[in-house]
């Protein structure tokens, strides 16, 4: 359910009139959700769903309690906020609180197309049929998922503060498999125009990956040279914001922690061509224009050109440490002061190594390292004398990604791509490039195609 920005402010109003505690903040938020599954070389399930959530958040002799409902009539919202406030009134003093922000100022950043939200079901079962039609000319079956997405996020408290973001999103998942099951390839790309999602590249590149690998064989998990796709990165790199927390920096819990309590910032902590920062304005990644707990987004640098220039700060936290809240991130982009260099151009430059597709059921190991364990799918190479010699049986890695992008360890780096982790279906867009990096970690074999 898409509420426009007036809507959407006067359901905030109307919330908060409803309150008498000490300070309150409330959070509005929906979607219009249309998905298409396929898989065996047909259609599956088609839905639709739509909803809108309140949320409320009170303080009474600081004393925090929190509610939400997705019923937005006038008694379910002053039933809501009761329930907030007789929560707030049983637990304990929140000691991180801090007073809800004024009325501040937002500049606009885009990120929303109509024509994506009222893309026709027609017409993305046509997208679809075409991939599964090419799947079978090849001799694989067609699996997947599209997905288009409107959705809204608003915020207002009682101090003035109202900010209110919406957004689009299409997205498709395409994995082929042959028919004797023995190659499978993936490919999935995001956008929030519907008009820019290459379908037919989407289609083409997971039916290519699947016949490239077949009869992968065996090869011992060790250290190796590795070409990694961006769709690798992004399965990497996708939850990477949380290794930036200031915090968990200060409190020793955290690849960017020191001794002493210090942390590693001025630090050169990523190769010194690579620069990781935010832009709400991005054309290619537009973000929300409000950041956490509604602080105006921005454009700052996290790391630039491979120093630890920046960590994320919350509002109690940076009041804490004396240190401003951090107005944001609200997206990730990792690029490169070097002209950059095409996969196959990596692949030509290399004596031996892996060119690796995705990565998937990652999982931390260890934050303070920045730490992942996960397992190959869906197309691993070897190389050999700059060529593609044959598809290598899948393999887990324990790898810390940290120490993946340090100094020395980066090879060389391609264009910045949108793309997202493959476990999120294209919600958490990033842009990000290939990367050829000289060691990285296989631990075990893996027999699963």
């Amino acid at each position: 359910m898409l509420f426009s920005e007036s809507e959407a402010k006067a359901i905030c109003t109307k919330a908060l009139s409803f309150t008498r505690a000490d300070d309150a903040c409330v959070r509005l938020s929906g979607d219009a959700h249309c998905n298409l599954r396929f898989a065996g070389g047909s259609f599956t399930t088609n839905g639709y769903r739509e909803d809108a959530e309140l949320s409320v958040t009170v303080w009474v002799a600081g004393r925090k309690g929190s509610a939400s409902s997705n019923e937005l009539d006038d008694a379910s919202l002053r039933a809501t906020v009761a329930q907030a406030e007789e929560l707030a009134k049983v637990s304990p003093v929140d000691e991180e609180y801090v007073p809800t922000l004024g009325a501040e100022s937002y500049k606009p950043a885009g990120g929303f197309v109509e024509e994506t939200l009222r893309l026709s079901l027609d017409a993305r079962a046509r997208s679809v049929a075409g991939i599964i039609d090419d799947c079978q000319k090849a001799g694989a079956v067609a699996a997947g998922f599209h997905q288009t997405r409107g959705s809204f996020a608003a915020g207002a408290t009682q101090h003035g503060n109202f900010h209110y973001d919406r957004s689009t999103l299409v997205s498709l998942s395409v994995t082929a498999r042959t028919l004797e099951g023995a190659g499978s390839g993936y490919f999935l790309r995001n956008h929030f125009d519907v008009a820019r999602l290459d379908v037919a590249r989407i289609g083409g590149e997971a039916i290519q990956k699947a016949l490239r690998s077949r009869q992968p064989q065996a090869l011992q998990a060790g250290t190796y040279t590795v070409i990694l796709e961006p769709q690798a990165v992004a399965d990497l790199l996708g939850y990477s914001r949380a290794e930036f927390d200031a915090r968990q920096a200060d409190e020793g819990r955290s690849v960017f922690s020191a001794p002493g309590g210090k942390t590693r910032l001025g630090e050169r902590v990523f190769d010194e061509r690579l620069s990781f920062y935010t832009d709400p304005w991005h054309p290619d990644l537009p973000g929300p224009r409000a950041a956490q707990d509604g602080i105006p987004a921005e454009k700052f640098f996290l790391v630039r050109n491979g120093v630890l220039e920046k960590l994320i700060y919350s509002r109690f936290w940076g009041r804490k440490k004396n240190q401003p809240a951090t107005p944001g991130p609200v997206n990730m982009i990792l690029a490169s002061s070097a002209p950059p260099v095409g996969i196959e151009d990596m692949v030509r430059g290399t004596r031996r190594g892996l060119l690796v597709s995705r990565f998937w059921y990652l999982r931390t190991v260890d934050p303070r390292t920045a730490s992942l364990t996960g397992l190959t799918r869906d197309g691993v190479w070897l190389i050999e004398n700059g060529k593609i010699a044959h598809p290598v049986r899948n393999f887990r890695f324990n790898q810390s990604t940290v120490q993946m992008l340090a100094p020395g360890n980066v090879d060389l780096i391609g264009a910045p791509e949108r793309v997202s982790s493959s476990e999120s279906q294209g919600a958490n867009a990033l842009l990000l490039p290939a990367l050829k990096v000289k060691e990285f970690h296989f631990t075990a074999a893996s027999d699963a195609v």
